[in-house]
Order: structure tokens, then sequence, then C-alpha cells
């Protein structure tokens, strides 16, 4: 019945919205401190952002490691402040341009230790940065038309997230995906498992203490688990809950939650995430949880299993890259 199923939970977090993030969590105990920026965690942004002519916002580095290569705006996000303005802060400081969000195009980590936040972004003012103005930030911006190689670029990592956002311009994938401003103290993961099978039918899982809820899990400090993905923390409560096969689908990005300064002076995030465990036959039931801990919802009401089957199967969602 809907009555024991977290709706409005679900409603929010397929909308991209947020969900107040509670004290408990499934899995392993959480960490005792707080995530705090410059000391166990490190946050990056980048913004591909497009001028009227459909070229991109390129930047000539600085640094003395990488100077007079090219590079997309970004840059390390400071302790107290939100994703967006740091995004933001970034492009101003390299390029000289005002810009607006317009949704996260990839969210690329190595766990708490390094997290990118790739932004497709618009210019709404300000004046491009010439070599006359080159200072410690960068050297200079250009709109450039041709192909990004033709140019010495500080790292071809940024050629994927050219080609995500050319493909977002031309037929979002996903619907715009910005932060929400929530609070949270520590890096976690809110997981939407869903089961899916054949005939059409799409099971929940459910965290089952206090209210039904969709599962929370957090990250751990220990330099392995910094080191180790998000992925880690998601595959070790599965694995404890869950029989071992079938393995899980990759994780997606539904939405995120972070407010700047949360409690404690803390730069947690949570990240609402899509994944499914894929069926073993056509007309198959989900794989039993091995406690009470958990239970398998079956979501009837035809709208959101509509919605939930949508996101699922045609992949419309913010990627992982890990």
């Amino acid at each position: 019945p809907m009555g024991e199923a977290p709706v409005p939970e679900l409603d929010a977090v397929l909308g991209g919205g947020g969900w107040d993030v509670g004290a408990s969590f499934e899995g392993p105990p959480p960490p005792t401190g707080p995530i705090r920026l410059g000391r166990n965690a490190c946050y990056v942004v980048l913004a591909v952002l497009f001028n009227e002519e459909d070229r991109v916002l390129l930047v000539q580095e600085a640094k003395p490691e990488c100077r007079g290569r090219w590079y997309l705006p970004a840059g390390r996000m400071e302790p107290g402040e939100n994703i967006v303005a740091a995004m933001r802060r970034e492009v101003k400081e390299e390029t000289g341009l005002e810009c607006e969000p317009l949704t996260l195009l990839a969210l690329e980590e190595r766990g708490p230790a390094w997290i990118r936040f790739a932004f497709l972004a618009r210019p709404t003012g300000g004046t491009l940065k010439t070599l006359e103005e080159a200072d410690a930030e960068s050297l200079q911006a250009a709109w450039w038309a041709g192909d990004p190689c033709a140019l010495p670029l500080r790292a071809l990592d940024i050629l994927p997230l050219l080609d995500l956002a050319a493909r977002y311009r031309r037929s979002p994938p996903h619907p715009p995906t910005l932060p929400q401003e929530l609070p949270c103290a520590l890096l976690c993961l809110r997981l939407l498992v869903a089961f899916a099978n054949d005939a059409g039918d799409l099971w929940v899982l459910l965290g089952t203490a206090g209210t039904p809820h969709l599962p929370v899990v957090a990250c751990g400090m220990s330099p392995a688990e910094l080191r180790g993905g998000l992925r880690l923390p998601v595959l070790r409560l599965l694995r404890d809950c869950l029989p071992p096969d079938p393995r899980p689908g990759p994780l997606g990005l539904l939405g995120l939650q972070h407010r700047a300064g949360g409690p404690g002076g803390a730069d947690g995030i949570c990240f609402n995430v899509l994944l499914s465990i894929p069926p073993g036959s056509p007309g198959a039931a989900p794989p039993e949880p091995c406690g009470p801990a958990f239970r398998w919802w079956h979501v009837e009401e035809e709208s959101l299993r509509g919605r939930i089957l949508q996101r699922l199967r045609t992949v419309a969602t913010v990627p992982i890259r890990s």
C-alpha cells in the first residue's frame, strides 16, 4: 500500500529536488567527524560555455606547471562556498565573464579525495579577459571555433565533457539538474535501487528503520575509502543486504544536495543516485533481502512507475564517471 512507501521522497528525488538527510544511515557506522574541504575532501568545479556562434570558452593557463596551455574554466571550491557560486567565481576569475548554470553535465570522482562537478552554463555578461589582463588565475580567455585538439591542451580529460555538452545541447538526455540547498554533514548517497522485469513490474528497495525510506549510505574516511570512489559504499551495502548476483548496473545521478557551511561548518553532500539490479529471468521477482533492515516495495501507481522506468530505460541521469 502507498501509505507504507516514501512517495513524497521518491517524488522529490525523481524531480531532481532534495530531501532531508536524517541522522541514521544504512550500512557501516558513518564517520564521526564532518566533511571539511581542504581537510578530508576536495571539490572541483568546471564549466562548459558556448556563445551564439557555437564557439566554446577556453582559458589559457597561467600556472607554472601548465603555463600557456588551454583548458576549460575550472578550479577548486573553497570552504564555506556553494557549488554554483564556486563555478561562477572560477569562470569570472579566469575568463572575465558572468554566467549562469544550465545543468550538471557529469560528476567525475575518485572518492571524497577528488570530486569534480562539470556544468553546462551560459554567459550573461562581463568582458572577455585579454592578455593585457593576465594574472595568476589565467593569461587570457577565448571563444574557440575549431577542434580544441588543434591547441596545446593542459589535459585531454575535457574532450569527453565537450562531447557531453554538445550532445546535451542537441537533445538533453536528462532534465536540467542543479544542486539543491540542503545541509549535509557527511558525504553520502541516497539510493534509488530499482528492480524491473520484462513484464513491466517494478520494485524499489526501502530501508525499514523508522518510517520506510530510500536507503542512505555514508562514505567512509579511511585513506582507502577516500580514494575508493562513490561506488564502494554502495556495493558494500548491497553486498550485505542482497545476494551477490546479479551485479548492479552503473550509478546515475538524479540530483544532489549541499549547503555551504552546514552543521559544524560541514561541506557534506548527499548524492541522490539511481541504479538497477538486472533481473535473472523475464518474469523474475527481486532477490530477497538478507535481513529485516530492507524490503522491496512493488510500485503499482502508474505515473510514479512510469517516471522511474523512463529514467532507467533511457539512462536519463547525469553520468557519474569514476
